[in-house]
């Protein structure tokens, strides 16, 4: 049985259901193509409560005996130490390191095959290119982007030279069936976090605005759309009241990303009892045309809840033939755009439901995306 090695963040982000997704969609999708799939996180910081989660995570996904949580100097905090991992890491066919968080050293040297998965298209590219940034994504055989455009003329994103291979989230599909919509109102809902820790970016001269900034912009949706609720499960520091109380004087209602999805379990129940998604994006990723996908909108797309998301320029060569009559996925530009594909959705929530499930079948499964992914890179499952 071929090995692959998942390097990514569980521990580093407690809390946080939907990333935890992330993560578990590449380990148990390359484990359904038949490779026998390790995951190695790295800890810093003596965290009990990121190492809780951990331990809660891969025990609920029966990963145990195939898991390595790493301290500092490589010393095992629950699972395989670094030492043992880095055998594993010699026959291994590939290491996907998810957004570089396992980074250099034995392990990342040891697999056939070693690939950066990039989730934040435009960051990681412009500070790669940065010399005054310490950061480099060197070392890698191939680098994989949720950026469909990046490398595309009608993105200035620099490349410094990369070849960056668009891919879409895998999604297991098995764990997103479909259920009914639920009862009452329809229902926009969105996980997010308000101020984003990296900065704003500037890019061919020009400054990058952030997801707080999008969000500004469409404060007023709720009041445009009367007859649909809007929620978002948000992560804001108290020193942003001002915006939380333009959110809430519009319409918006606010709950704790934690309670609501803070565990794998929780975010899927979060998203199933929605009835749509609503959400912006990182201006970035609008502004520069990255065509950034997100996973998240891709979980709401495979439980069948279509989702009215900010143009990225990810739809021209995401179109499924016989559904675009009544999509599933409406972008938007500005609030005139939002207000009606928010209409849209609420006046045809069935049709847009199938749409929506019948765009992750096509698009979005884990065994057709990581198995061309696979072949792209020349790696045999």
């Amino acid at each position: 049985m071929p090995v692959a090695i998942v390097a990514g963040a569980l521990a580093n982000k407690p809390g946080s259901g939907g990333e935890a997704w992330v993560r578990l969609s590449w380990v148990l999708g390359l484990r359904r193509l038949g490779f026998d799939v390790w995951f190695v996180e790295r800890l810093p910081s003596a965290d009990p409560a990121g190492r809780r989660y951990f331990e809660e995570v891969v025990r609920d996904f029966r990963l145990e005996d195939r898991e390595a949580l790493l301290g500092e100097g490589g010393e095992a905090l629950f699972g395989m130490g670094e030492e043992e991992l880095t055998e594993v890491a010699k026959e291994a066919e590939v290491i996907f390191d998810i957004s570089g968080h396992l980074g250099e050293g034995p392990i990342l040297a040891g697999p056939g095959r070693r690939v950066y998965v990039d989730l934040d298209p435009g960051f990681t590219q412009v500070w790669h290119a940065d010399p005054g940034i310490d950061f480099s994504v060197a070392g890698y055989d191939h680098y994989v982007t949720v950026g469909q455009n990046i490398g595309e003329p009608s993105c200035p994103i620099p490349t410094d030279g990369i070849e960056w291979v668009p891919t879409l989230p895998p999604v297991l599909l098995e764990e997103w069936e479909p259920t009914l919509r639920p009862p009452g109102r329809l229902r926009f809902t969105t996980v997010a976090t308000w101020r984003s820790p990296y900065g704003s970016l500037l890019v061919g001269g020009q400054e990058m605005g952030l997801k707080h900034h999008q969000f500004r912009r469409f404060a007023e949706l709720p009041r445009r759309v009367p007859d649909a609720d809007f929620e978002i499960a948000l992560a804001i520091h108290p020193g942003d009241a001002a915006d939380l109380e333009l959110l809430r004087e519009n319409g918006w209602k606010i709950v704790d990303p934690v309670e609501a999805a803070g565990t794998p379990a929780a975010f899927r129940d979060y998203v199933r009892s929605s009835g749509a998604e609503f959400s912006v994006a990182q201006g970035v990723y609008v502004e520069a045309r990255t065509g950034w996908f997100s996973d998240r909108t891709a979980a709401y797309l495979a439980s069948g809840r279509p989702a009215v998301v900010q143009d990225t320029e990810w739809q021209a060569t995401l179109q499924t033939p016989g559904l675009q009559s009544r999509p599933a996925l409406l972008p938007f530009d500005d609030l005139e755009a939002a207000v009606v594909g928010a209409e849209e959705i609420a006046g045809d929530w069935d049709e847009r439901s199938r749409a929506a499930r019948a765009f992750a079948e096509e698009h979005l499964d884990s065994d057709r995306v990581l198995g061309r992914l696979l072949a792209r890179i020349g790696v045999e499952g």
